[in-house]
């Protein structure tokens, strides 16, 4: 691994920064196109493939790969965090990101990381200390407007976190005046809300808004719901908005309304109290049949539903909607009655791919629980069958179960699911002995086994489940080569305990979330390794076709476990990794929790061809591009004492 002092590394000045937008005294030449080096979108395309077609950067000399710049984020914003989720955009010759926990946009040259512009937001105090999604964010994006040129016209679009939607232009930073009112459109203006709860400090937005075509659409993000104060929270209405005028076109109802399909799936008229359902991660967007995506969540509460009785449609489904209109066109309820936090965590990944000797267009639903559902997305018909299965029933008082999950055939999982005596970390005969001791208070069982009353009839303290609430797959999605049909997805073995306790004085739900940890040794899991992976997944044939451990066993394992690092399996850390996938190369950051390394690896096979250290863990997801001649490949880093950093790599 080579290290930092072995890199050329270039810090660049942060320039004079103004609350509003500041021009730059020299321009930035102008591309006519996006082109082939661009990344317009927060996946790299509508599709969320995450892949450029760039090669300049391969196997032959990605081992040189060194910092072409570094720029700190704290001095760009008033609240600095230690973590971004942001990935920059790369917009005829400017790269555009956000930073800090009050969002703001910045504007950067692609090749030396210098400020051309920074926005920020004026949130009011209210609005942004009462957001439940107070963090910078996972980037912007960009509507290419009606100009030749794509300044011309073109747009950046933002979500505040205290969720008004901002229109900018992306030569100066400066509000679009006749967008909105002077840019900017208050998103809480004509929302569906629930008596006595305010829309303020219960919903915002943690993703960007997806652009499709004209339209503007926006979902929402609540607060965390594992001990929700109240049964009764606001809905996460999706809406479309005109990218001229900022005027509402439509609103889709993921809970529905009497009259409106799926309303007889909410039993004892929870629709009229119960919120959440929105989609809180990206969406996806096929400019052909003009079909847009949505990843739904869960419904308020995260483990106990028995307030909202019934499948509850359009929650914890795949939604797909005429993107001019708002029309549903196709949904699959992926969870009936989600009590398991195991919501959509990221948008579908589409692709055009051969199955079985037919041309297929597939849209990949990548889930918490491991697997990946993959459809025709002009029809919904799955691709491979998926089944209908009984899962285990609950025994809490009032909640509801459905009898059945709907279960892929193919692809398999592509991490562990349910939980057993097997499941258990066994590294050393101790460590295995107190895993065994540990878990012989809780209950067990396989996928979809419901969350139990902690001390409850049986005196178990809840049931363990893997996957967590967290993943699996989550918010990070995967990456697509469309050359190959290779899917590769980043995942998570990290067992959860699913413990319910009384609501109480602190909620007027019957039962709420019981605190919980699963470590039988300081930062030792109490599941077997690998706790953390890569898969390679074939489209065309839905197999898998390798798996490896997303990072290397972290020292203090074996520190606790009182064994030599050398004599311990490759574990990988309980970490995401980050992707993206080029013409030549497939890179993986660990992840928010991993270490600070950057890899890349064989497409093909998973071999690692190189390995270089970071400043700080990868945060952001990583992205790449083609400016002057030379490709980059940027992402945001953190976690560590320096902060957050936008960091590219190039070739010296």
């Amino acid at each position: 691994m080579r290290s930092l002092e072995d890199a050329a590394v270039v810090f660049c000045a942060v320039g004079a920064i103004l609350t509003a937008a500041i021009v730059p005294s020299g321009g930035v030449r102008a591309q006519t196109t996006t082109g082939e080096g661009a990344w317009p979108v927060y996946g790299g395309d509508e599709a969320h493939t995450r892949y450029s077609p760039l090669d300049q950067i391969h196997p032959g000399n990605v081992d040189e790969l060194t910092f072409a710049w570094r720029l700190p984020v704290g001095p760009l914003t008033d609240r600095p965090e230690v973590r971004s989720q942001t990935t920059p955009l790369y917009i005829d010759g400017r790269l555009f990101v956000t930073a800090g926990f009050s969002r703001h946009v910045v504007a950067l040259d692609p090749g030396s990381g210098s400020v051309l512009w920074r926005w920020s937001p004026d949130e009011g105090e209210d609005r942004l200390d009462g957001a439940p999604r107070v963090n910078s964010g996972r980037g912007v994006a960009w509507w290419g407007g009606d100009g030749a040129e794509p300044r011309e016209g073109g747009r950046i679009f933002t979500i505040t976190p205290g969720y008004r939607l901002a229109a900018l232009d992306p030569a100066t930073g400066r509000p679009i005046e006749e967008f909105g009112r002077e840019g900017v459109v208050d998103l809480m203006e004509g929302h569906r809300a629930r008596e006595g709860v305010p829309l303020v400090g219960t919903i915002g937005a943690s993703a960007p808004p997806l652009v499709a075509g004209d339209v503007i659409v926006v979902g929402s993000a609540h607060h965390v719901g594992m001990r929700p104060p109240s049964r009764v929270n606001t809905p996460g209405d999706i809406r479309g908005f005109d990218a001229r005028t900022g005027e509402l076109l439509w609103t889709f109802n993921p809970i529905p309304r009497p009259g409106e399909a799926g309303h007889e799936t909410w039993l004892d008229d929870a629709w009229r109290f119960t919120g959440n359902a929105g989609v809180w991660t990206t969406m996806s967007y096929d400019p052909e049949s003009g079909l847009v995506y949505l990843p739904t969540e869960a419904a308020t509460g995260d483990y106990y539903g028995g307030h909202r009785p019934g499948a509850n449609l359009f929650s914890s489904s795949l939604v797909a909607l005429d993107g001019r209109t708002g029309e549903r066109r196709w949904h699959f309820q992926i969870i009936h009655h989600d009590i398991w936090d195991w919501d959509n965590p990221a948008a579908p990944i589409l692709a055009d791919v051969t199955v079985d000797g037919r041309p297929r267009k597939v849209a990949v639903q990548l889930t918490k629980q491991a697997f990946a559902y993959v459809f025709d997305r002009i029809t919904g018909e799955p691709v491979w069958p998926i089944e209908e299965r009984p899962v285990p029933q609950t025994d809490v008082p009032g909640e509801w179960t459905s009898p059945t999950q709907p279960i892929p055939t193919r692809p398999a999982p592509y991490d562990r699911q349910g939980f057993s005596g097997d499941d258990l970390i066994s590294l050393t005969p101790e460590v295995q002995e107190r895993a065994r001791s540990f878990a012989s208070r809780y209950r067990m069982g396989g996928l979809y086994t419901p969350p139990s009353v902690k001390e409850g009839p049986d005196s178990t303290l809840g049931t363990l489940s893997l996957p967590s609430s967290i993943g699996g797959a989550n918010w990070e999605g995967g990456a697509l080569d469309p050359e190959t049909g290779m899917l590769y997805v980043p995942s998570m073995t990290n067992a959860s305990v699913l413990a319910l306790e009384p609501g109480g004085e602190l909620s007027d739900m019957d039962w709420i979330a019981a605190r919980s940890a699963t470590s039988v040794l300081p930062g030792v899991p109490l599941v077997q390794p690998p706790w953390g992976r890569i898969t390679a997944i074939d489209l065309t044939t839905g197999e898998h076709r390798w798996q490896m451990a997303n990072g290397d066993t972290p020292p203090h394992v074996a520190e606790h476990l009182g064994v030599p690092l050398e004599e311990l399996p490759r574990t990988g850390k309980v970490s995401r990794a980050g992707l993206l996938v080029t013409a030549t190369l497939l890179f993986a950051g660990e992840g928010m929790s991993g270490a600070p390394v950057f890899r890349a690896h064989d497409k093909a096979s998973g071999e690692i061809l190189a390995e270089i250290a970071l400043p700080s863990p990868q945060v952001g997801l990583p992205m790449t591009y083609l400016h002057g001649g030379r490709q980059y490949v940027a992402m945001a880093v953190g976690g560590g004492d320096g902060g957050v950093e936008i960091v590219a790599l190039a070739l010296p």
